[in-house]
C-alpha cells in the first residue's frame, strides 16, 4: 500500500485507489448478515391499480412482462456517501447461511451502510464508516467494533501506527456503561483493541494520537442489547421505631404513613405491629440527623403526629462499608453454584439488591445466616461475560459492577429470530369504522362477547364478526376523542391482552410498553404443531418488532401482518422442553416478555380424550365440582391439577368409574380464574388448560382505573401518590409494580374510591408502573412515568419494587348498593330536533308519535314524562332505532290538556315542556 521510496524520507508517490482500497478491505470481513428468514418470493399483481407506488429507494423493482409482474429483493445494500448521493456494494452469498458485502470508496468522510433484509433494517443497520485518502504516517484505526456490538460480548477494532513515528496513543470508550478496555500490541506497527459493553446504547470511541483525535475520530458504535438475559433479587433490612399510642388492627389498615429527612427527602414508610402492641415503622435510614414522621388517617394527622426520630451516624447504610468475598465475582462454572459472602455488620440499615446479567438467566439463592452477612450463589447455564451489579442502600458497593467470566458446557440452546417493520396506523377519528382483530382458532363465535368503554365511561355492546376461520374482528364507531377501552371476553371470561387499550384521536405516548401479545403459543404448545399468538402493537406508533423463540431445537417462525396495527406469529419447534418467546419492539421488551412457555412432547393418544360435563358458569369457592374424561380407548395415565389465580397448585381427585370413563373432582379454594391441566401420559389433552371463573364476584380488570400526579412527570426526592379506583371491579388482588433505575419506597393504602399508592423516586428517568387486577393489566399498564431531579442514589441495572394487596368489594362514593356508577356525559341537549304531530296534538285511545333526532348531541339518556289532568297518561313506549334516534309512543285515555316533557340527560330539549291538547 505504502512505497518504500516513502520509508527513505523520498517524496510520497501518489497512491492509486486501487492501493487504498486494500486497506479498507480488511474490513469487508467482518461485516455479514443473516438471510435465514425466508427465501426470495414472487409477488404477482394481476390489476395494475395494486401494483404499489414505489417511491422507496429501498426497494428494486423489475418488470417481467406487460402484466405488471415484478418481485422484491430480499437482501439488499446501499453506502450513502459524504456527498449525499447513494452506492452500490457487491453481495456476495457465501451458501452457509450469511452474505458478504465488499465496497470500494470513491470519497473521504463518513460513510453509512444500510443493509436490508426483505425490505427492513438488520440489527445495527444503518452502520456508519469512516474512509481516509492518506499515505503512511499517520494513524488509523478500522474494524467492527467501531460500528457495532452486543452488550456482554468484546467489541474488537484495529489501530495502525505503522510509520507515525513517537507519540502516545490514548483511547477512551464513553456510553451507556462502564467498558472494560483491553490491548495487545501486534509487533506490526498495529494494535489490537477490545472492549466490553454491559449496556445498550450508543458508546463514544476517541482514539488520539500526540494529543489530537485521529481523523474519524470519535467513532459512534451501535451496541444492542439482543440475547441478554437478567435475574435479580433484594433483601429488606431496615430499622424499626416504635411510636406511643395504642391502635386496633382495623384503625392500621386505613393509616399511612412517611418520613421526611433532614434535608427534605420524603419517603413513604411502613406501618407494623409491634410486639409491645404499639404501632411501629420500618424505614431505611439515609440521612443523621432528627427526621419527622407523619401517621396519617384519610389525610389527617392521628393524635401525637408528627413524631420526631433521631438517626444517628452508625444507622446510615453506607455501601462502602459493605465487604464482598469470593473469587466467584471474577470468575464462575456454568451448571454449578458459584458463591460468594456478603458482609452488612458495619454498614449500618439498608437494602440490598443484586442482579446479574448474561447469557442466561441465572438462578440465584441467598442464604441469609442472621446476623448481617449473606451467601449468595448464582447457576448460570451459558458461559459467557456477566455483568453482577451489587448495590447497598441505592449505591454500589466497592467494586460494582463486577464483570464475570462464566466457563463451561452451555445447555446447546438454540435461537431463531426474524424482525419486522411495524406502521404506524393512520389516525382514527370520531365517527369513523374501527376495527380490532384477534386470531383464535377452535372456538365458537356464540361465546365471544365485547364493549367498548368511553373515556366518558359510557359502555357499549360491541359487534364481533368472522372474518375468515378463527379470525374475529371487533367493530364500533367511537363518538369522542380519547382512550378507549375494549373488553373481549370467551364464556364471561377475558381473552389474553383483554381489555384492550383503543385511542380515538392522536396517539398521547408511543413505546414498547403500549404492545400486547397473548394467545394459546405463549402459555403452551406441542412439538411439530404450528403455535400461534396474537401481537397488538397499534398503541406503539411505528417500530421494529423483534421476535426470538429460544430452547432446545430451533424454531421456524411465520410472521403475518393484518395491516390494522396487530398481527398473527406462528411458531412449530421439532423438540419439546422449555422455551421462552422474547417479544422486542424498538429493542425493547414488551410488558411480560420473555414468555416461558412448555412444549411438550408430541400427543399420540392424547388427542383420543374428551372432557364432558364440564361445569358451565361459576362455581364455588370451597365446595367440590367436578367433570367426566373418556379415553377412548386410549393406553396410559391420565393426570390432572388445578392452579389458582394465587398460582397455587392443588392435585384433582381421579375415580374410574367404568373401563373408559374418569371423574375428575377438583376443590378450588379462592375466588378468580382458576386453570385446570388434564394430562395423559404427561401431553396436555385437547383444550387443556381448561379455564373456568370460581365464586360469584365479577372481577374485572376493565373497570379498574389508575389517575393521579404519580401517573405523569415527576421528581427525585419528592414524594407522590396515585388513586386505583376499585369501585364495581369486585374483590381481587391488585399488585403495583415500578420498574426503574432505581428502587422505590412505595406503599398502598385503602381509601374511598379504592387504593392510594405512594412512592418516592431516587433518580430521574423513565420508569414503567405495571398495574394488574387478578394478574390481568389494567387499561394504560405498564404507564410511562418521566422523572427529573438530581440523582439521590447510584445508577447500575434496572430495579424493580412492588407492593401486592388482598382488596375488598367497593361501591361508588354515593353508597348505592348495586354499584352502579353513572358514567360523565358529554352532550348538549340545545342540537337535538324533535317533530311529529305528538308534540302538539293527540287523540284518546290511539298511539300518538314523535321522533327525537339526537344524533349531534353527544351522548346520554333520553327521558320522556306525560302528565295530563288526572294524573300520568296510560303507557310511554321510547324505541331506539340506531345512532341515537328514537320513536316515542304513548297513549291517552282522557281528554284535556297535557304537559309533556322530553329531556336528554338533565337538560330540556329544545321547546320542552310542550303543551299537548287531547
Amino acid at each position: 500500500m505504502w512505497s518504500d521510496d516513502e520509508e527513505q524520507g523520498t517524496e510520497p508517490v501518489e497512491a492509486t485507489w486501487e492501493e487504498h482500497s486494500q486497506f479498507y478491505r480488511s474490513f469487508s470481513r467482518f461485516m455479514s448478515v443473516s438471510e435465514h428468514d425466508r427465501r426470495e418470493t414472487v409477488r404477482v399483481f394481476f390489476i395494475e391499480q395494486d401494483v404499489p407506488v414505489l417511491e422507496s429507494p429501498d426497494i428494486d423493482f423489475i418488470p417481467t412482462n406487460m402484466l405488471s409482474g415484478f418481485f422484491l429483493h430480499t437482501h439488499k445494500a446501499e453506502v450513502k456517501m459524504p456527498s449525499g448521493e447513494v452506492d452500490k456494494p457487491v453481495i456476495d452469498d457465501n451458501h452457509d447461511g450469511t452474505v458478504s458485502i465488499r465496497y470500494d470508496p470513491k470519497e473521504e468522510g463518513i460513510h453509512e451502510l444500510a443493509v436490508k433484509y426483505n425490505g427492513e433494517h438488520v440489527q445495527g443497520s444503518p452502520f456508519k464508516f469512516h474512509v481516509d485518502s492518506i499515505s503512511s504516517g499517520y494513524v488509523t484505526a478500522y474494524g467492527p467494533g467501531l460500528v457495532h456490538g452486543v452488550t456482554g460480548e468484546p467489541a474488537q477494532f484495529i489501530i495502525s501506527t505503522k510509520g507515525a513515528g513517537a507519540g502516545g496513543l490514548q483511547m477512551a470508550v464513553e456510553g451507556p456503561s462502564k467498558a472494560d478496555i483491553t490491548y495487545h500490541d501486534n509487533k506490526d506497527g498495529t494494535v489490537s483493541v477490545s472492549y466490553l459493553p454491559t449496556a445498550p446504547g450508543e458508546y463514544k470511541i476517541s482514539v488520539r494520537f500526540g494529543d489530537k483525535h485521529i481523523k474519524g475520530s470519535p467513532y459512534f458504535a451501535k451496541i444492542t442489547g439482543e440475547g441478554r438475559k437478567r435475574n435479580q433479587i433484594s433483601v429488606g433490612s431496615c430499622s424499626e421505631v416504635t411510636l406511643p399510642g395504642v391502635i386496633s388492627d382495623n384503625d392500621l389498615r386505613s393509616l399511612n404513613a412517611s418520613i421526611q429527612a433532614p434535608t427534605g427527602l420524603e419517603e413513604p414508610c411502613f406501618l407494623k405491629r409491634m410486639p409491645t402492641g404499639n404501632i411501629g415503622i420500618s424505614f431505611t435510614p439515609r440521612e443523621i440527623g432528627e427526621h419527622t414522621v407523619s401517621v396519617k388517617r384519610l389525610g389527617k394527622h392521628i393524635a401525637n403526629s408528627p413524631f420526631k426520630v433521631n438517626v444517628c451516624e452508625r444507622e446510615v447504610g453506607d455501601a462502602k462499608k459493605v465487604v464482598v468475598t469470593g473469587n466467584a465475582l471474577k470468575e464462575g462454572k456454568t451448571h454449578q453454584d458459584n458463591v460468594f459472602s456478603i458482609d452488612t455488620r458495619n454498614a449500618g440499615y439498608g437494602g440490598l439488591s443484586l442482579s446479574i446479567e448474561g447469557p442466561s438467566k441465572a438462578e440465584i439463592q441467598c442464604t441469609d445466616k442472621d446476623d448481617g452477612t449473606l451467601n449468595i450463589a448464582y447457576k448460570p447455564t451459558e458461559p459467557g461475560y456477566y455483568i453482577v451489579n451489587l448495590k447497598f442502600a441505592d449505591h454500589h458497593v466497592t467494586g460494582s459492577p463486577f464483570t464475570v467470566k462464566v466457563s463451561g458446557e452451555g445447555t446447546n440452546r438454540q435461537r431463531e429470530k426474524i424482525q419486522r417493520q411495524r406502521e404506524a396506523v393512520p389516525i382514527t377519528e370520531v365517527g369513523s369504522q374501527c376495527k380490532l382483530t384477534f386470531k383464535m382458532p377452535g372456538i365458537t363465535s356464540f361465546d365471544l362477547s365485547a364493549t367498548v368503554t368511553s373515556p366518558g365511561g359510557v359502555s357499549e355492546d360491541a359487534e364481533i364478526q368472522e372474518i375468515e376461520d378463527g379470525l374475529y374482528a371487533v367493530h364500533f364507531i367511537p363518538k369522542e376523542l380519547g382512550v378507549h377501552t375494549v373488553s373481549v371476553k370467551y364464556k364471561q371470561i377475558h381473552i389474553p391482552g383483554s381489555p384492550f387499550q383503543f385511542t380515538v384521536g392522536p396517539l398521547k405516548d408511543t413505546g414498547a410498553h403500549l404492545v400486547k401479545a397473548g394467545g394459546p403459543g405463549l402459555e403452551h404448545g406441542e412439538q411439530g404443531v404450528p403455535a400461534e399468538f396474537n401481537v397488538w402493537t397499534r398503541e406503539a406508533g411505528g417500530g421494529t418488532l423483534a421476535i426470538s423463540v429460544e430452547g432446545p431445537s430451533k424454531a421456524e417462525i411465520e410472521f403475518k401482518d393484518r395491516k390494522d396495527g396487530s398481527c398473527d406469529v406462528s411458531y412449530v419447534v421439532s423438540e419439546p422442553g422449555d422455551y421462552r418467546i422474547g417479544l422486542k419492539f424498538n429493542d425493547r421488551h414488551i410488558p411480560d416478555s420473555p414468555f416461558k412457555v412448555y412444549i411438550s412432547p408430541a400427543m399420540g393418544e392424547a388427542h383420543k380424550l374428551e372432557v364432558a360435563q364440564f361445569p358451565t358458569g361459576c362455581v364455588q369457592a370451597d365446595k367440590p365440582a367436578q367433570f367426566m374424561v373418556r379415553k377412548n380407548g386410549a393406553k396410559g395415565e391420565l393426570d390432572a391439577k388445578v392452579v389458582a389465580p394465587s398460582n397455587n397448585e392443588d392435585d384433582c381427585f381421579i375415580q374410574l368409574i367404568d373401563q373408559d370413563q374418569y371423574s375428575v373432582r377438583f376443590y378450588p379454594r379462592e375466588n378468580g380464574i382458576h386453570a385446570i391441566h388434564v394430562k395423559f401420559n404427561g401431553v396436555h389433552i385437547p383444550g387443556s388448560p381448561y379455564r373456568i371463573k370460581v365464586g360469584k364476584d365479577d372481577v374485572d380488570p376493565a373497570a379498574v382505573h389508575a389517575s393521579g400526579k404519580g401517573l405523569g412527570d415527576v421528581k427525585t426526592g419528592e414524594k407522590t401518590d396515585l388513586i386505583i379506583d376499585t369501585c364495581n371491579a369486585g374483590a381481587g388482588t391488585l399488585a403495583v409494580t415500578i420498574d426503574g433505575p432505581a428502587k422505590v419506597a412505595m406503599d398502598c393504602t385503602e381509601v374511598e374510591e379504592g387504593y392510594k399508592v405512594r412512592y418516592t423516586p431516587l433518580l430521574p428517568g423513565h420508569y414503567y408502573m405495571t398495574i394488574k387486577y387478578n394478574q390481568m393489566h389494567i387499561v394504560g399498564s405498564p404507564f410511562k412515568i418521566n422523572c427529573t431531579g438530581e440523582s439521590l442514589a447510584e445508577a447500575g441495572g434496572q430495579e424493580t419494587s412492588s407492593v401486592i394487596v388482598e382488596t375488598v368489594a367497593k361501591v361508588s362514593k354515593g353508597g348505592n348498593r348495586t354499584g352502579v356508577i353513572l358514567p360523565i356525559f358529554k352532550s348538549d341537549a340545545s342540537k337535538i330536533q324533535s317533530k311529529g304531530m305528538g308534540l302538539k296534538k293527540a287523540y284518546m285511545g290511539k298511539q300518538n308519535q314523535f321522533t327525537v333526532n339526537a344524533g349531534d348531541a353527544g351522548n346520554n339518556i333520553l327521558f320522556v314524562g306525560i302528565y295530563g289532568p288526572k294524573g300520568p297518561c296510560d303507557e310511554v313506549f321510547i324505541k331506539h332505532t340506531g345512532r341515537n334516534q328514537y320513536t316515542v309512543n304513548y297513549l291517552v285515555r282522557e281528554r284535556g290538556d297535557y304537559i309533556l316533557l322530553v329531556k336528554w340527560g338533565d337538560d330540556h330539549i329544545p321547546g320542552s315542556p310542550f303543551k299537548v291538547e287531547v
